[in-house]
C-alpha cells in the first residue's frame, strides 16, 4: 500500500513538474527588433554620452568633445566645452531655485535680492567649476586628418554646490538679513528632485 501511494505521489509530482515546464515553455519570448535608421542616415555613437551621463538630483553633469592636432589641446578644448555646458545648466537650475525662493519669501526689494543672488551664483559657479570631476574620457585619433578627438563627461556634486552657495550668501551682509538657509536648501532640493 505504501509503495502504491508513494508511486502515485511521485507520478503526481512528475506530472506537475512537466506541466509547469510545458507552461513556461509556451510563453512567447519578447524579441527586440532593431529598427534600421532612416534611408540616407547613419547612427553615430558619441563617446561619454547617454543616460548615465545626465544630470540628476545628486550631481550636475555635462559632456562634450574637443579636436586638435595636439592631444593635450584636444583635451583642454573638450574640458572647456563641457565646463561651459555645465555652467549653463547650473545657472538655469539655480535661476529656478532663486525665483522660487525669492517669491516664497517676504523680502523688501525682491528684484534687488534676486539680482544679488544671481550675481553670487555666477561667482560660485566660476569658483566650483575648477572642482569638477571627470567621469569619462576617451581619446580618439581621426584617421583621415591625424587629429586627436577627446570626449569627456564631467560632474559636480549638487551638495558641494549648495554648501559653496550657502557660504557665499552667509558672507554677504545685505543678503544675510533676508537669507534663510533651511528654506533655500528646501527650495534647492525641490528643484533638484525634478531632475530624477
Amino acid at each position: 500500500m505504501k509503495t502504491t501511494s508513494m508511486n502515485r505521489s511521485v507520478t503526481v509530482l512528475m506530472t506537475a513538474l512537466m506541466l509547469s515546464g510545458a507552461m513556461t515553455a509556451c510563453k512567447k519570448k519578447k524579441e527586440v527588433v532593431a529598427t534600421p535608421p532612416p534611408s540616407g542616415e547613419t547612427e553615430v555613437k558619441v563617446e561619454c554620452s547617454g543616460p548615465e551621463y545626465f544630470t540628476n538630483d545628486k550631481v550636475f553633469r555635462a559632456n562634450n568633445l574637443g579636436e586638435s592636432m595636439d592631444q593635450a589641446t584636444s583635451k583642454k578644448k573638450a574640458l572647456a566645452n563641457a565646463r561651459a555646458d555645465l555652467a549653463s545648466a547650473i545657472n538655469t537650475q539655480i535661476k529656478g531655485v532663486i525665483d522660487n525662493y525669492v517669491n516664497s519669501r517676504e523680502m523688501n526689494n525682491k528684484e534687488e535680492v534676486a539680482e544679488r543672488f544671481e550675481g553670487l551664483t555666477r561667482e560660485v559657479v566660476d569658483q566650483k567649476l575648477t572642482g569638477t570631476k571627470t567621469i569619462c574620457e576617451k581619446v580618439m585619433k581621426v584617421n583621415a586628418t591625424g587629429n586627436f578627438k577627446t570626449y569627456v563627461a564631467i560632474e559636480l556634486s549638487a551638495q558641494d554646490l549648495l554648501a559653496a552657495y550657502n557660504e557665499r550668501l552667509s558672507n554677504d551682509e545685505r543678503l544675510r538679513i533676508d537669507y534663510d538657509y533651511e528654506k533655500f536648501k528646501e527650495t534647492f532640493e525641490a528643484e533638484m528632485n525634478k531632475l530624477k
